[in-house]
């Protein structure tokens, strides 16, 4: 897989793990969080504080200048609200993907039976589940995967109950179990680069605004699940070729 350089730290990493900008037809700076869209892009790793801090020393357009040829664009100034949006968005839309294509469980009952099978491969919970449901179906995980004894645990997402429904597309989704080793990465992914993004000081800022429907990531799980900061959660590139922009 070719890497991509972030026009702003210089440091590689394969593009799942980074965010890329493209230049839009007005002169705007937009996220292209799928990498989809036609032209030339420029690529960023780094977290939403740090993004902030760049644009408002005019590091951000420098290297977007660089990267586009052409001082002719306009940044908005709330980019990085926007790029959030768009990693969140793309983490919803993934879970939907998964749930459609039968890779997720929901229900305690269907969850643990599968966690104790050994079935499991990551496990999710809303905002506003029981602390003891998700105690419960954690040990069932450990039993099942002969970790009795460790910290392996489910993601608390701070989505309520009413969000990860609409997402899923089902009704009262408090547990999600991912039963397909490879949809696990594919959603670890996905949670990795918008918490990542996000950063701990935000998760912990919006904690309280999930119960009322915010959608930002809480850091509450191992590396186990592939919800760590992007580059450590097991999926590496298969060939370091690098490039920094497309």
């Amino acid at each position: 897989m070719t890497e991509r350089s972030c026009i702003l730290t210089r440091a590689a990493a394969p593009p799942a793990n980074l965010v890329r900008l493209v230049l839009a037809p007005d002169g705007r700076i937009l996220p292209d969080v799928r990498a989809k869209a036609p032209g030339r892009g420029a690529w960023i790793g780094v977290t939403a504080a740090e993004l902030a801090v760049a644009q408002k020393k005019g590091k951000l357009r420098g290297a977007l200048a660089r990267a586009f040829k052409t001082g002719d664009l306009q940044i908005p100034d709330d980019l990085p609200a926007l790029v959030a949006a768009a990693l969140e968005r793309n983490a919803l839309d993934r879970l939907g993907l998964e749930s459609r294509a039968g890779m997720l469980l929901t229900g305690s009952e269907r969850i643990a039976d599968a966690a104790r099978a050994g079935k499991l491969h990551a496990l999710y919970h809303a905002a506003d589940a029981s602390e003891d449901g998700c105690r419960r179906l954690a040990q069932a995980w450990r039993v099942g995967s002969d970790q009795e004894g460790s910290d392996l645990r489910g993601l608390v997402l701070p989505i309520a109950r009413p969000i990860l429904s609409v997402a899923l597309g089902r009704e009262n989704v408090v547990h999600i179990g991912v039963t397909d080793r490879l949809a696990a990465g594919r959603l670890g992914e996905a949670l990795d680069r918008w918490r990542y993004f996000i950063g701990p000081d935000l998760l912990g800022s919006h904690q309280s605004s999930a119960l009322a429907g915010g959608v930002i990531s809480a850091s509450c799980a191992t590396a186990a699940q592939g919800a760590s900061a992007p580059g450590l959660s097991g999926h590496e590139p298969a060939v370091t070729t690098h490039e920094e922009f497309e």
